[in-house]
């Protein structure tokens, strides 16, 4: 599976494009805006867009979805259903971010813990990792060790939690019981910021380390 990571809207949020190089099928992950430079990536890589994911529905990372959907027409995943909060209040965060309005959606298929989705040939397994938002889930690929893994966690960080519905104590339990177990040398790209690798954090990431006390 390749991916090339397009950084949207003011927060430069790291949407990223994946495609399976045996179909060119592609989906993007988290269209938070900037829809034509989104669209221009999937030209420049000469592949066939056939869904969007998204890992959360705050709206740096949702934000250009229905117009992707308008222009494309492809369907929507993700994320979990604990987060249809976040989309039925889309107008209210716009004005929270001072972004301009965006158009309201709804997925096409809500994701949990344990299912799979497809990009052509790939399968990339969902994992429900709440905590910075209750519906936050990550798209991991078992076969490339590499994970999308939203504002769960960053190089030397992790997601807020002082958001509606956020909670500390359950964001730490997704870091350290969801995604540290798949191996210290699975590649993360989060949804900020520079990629790491699991194994970088567990030794050195103040917040979930394995030497924190």
């Amino acid at each position: 599976m390749k991916f090339r990571i397009i950084p949207v809207t003011p927060f430069q949020q790291n949407c990223t494009l994946i495609w399976c190089e045996e179909t060119n099928k592609a989906a993007v992950i988290d269209p938070g805006g900037d829809v034509d430079r989104i669209l221009a990536a999937v030209e420049e890589e000469g592949v066939t867009l056939e869904k969007i994911l998204l890992t959360h529905a705050h709206l740096d990372h949702v934000g250009g979805t229905a117009e992707l959907v308008a222009k494309a027409g492809v369907p929507v995943e993700g994320p979990h259903i604990e987060d249809k909060f976040w989309i039925d209040g889309l107008d209210q965060q716009c004005t929270m971010f001072g972004f301009p309005p965006v158009e309201g959606f709804t997925p096409d298929r809500w994701l949990d813990e344990g299912n799979d989705v497809q990009v052509g040939n790939q399968s990339l397994s969902v994992l429900h990792t709440p905590g910075h938002t209750p519906g936050h889930v990550v798209f991991f690929h078992p076969g490339d060790l590499i994970a999308m893994v939203g504002d769960v966690l960053f190089q030397g960080s992790i997601g807020r939690t002082d958001f509606p519905k956020g909670d500390h104590p359950t964001l730490i339990a997704s870091i350290r019981e969801k995604l540290f177990p798949l191996g210290d040398d699975v590649d993360f790209i989060p949804g900020h910021g520079p990629m790491s690798t699991f194994g970088h954090e567990r030794e050195s990431n103040p917040f979930v380390s394995d030497h924190r006390g």
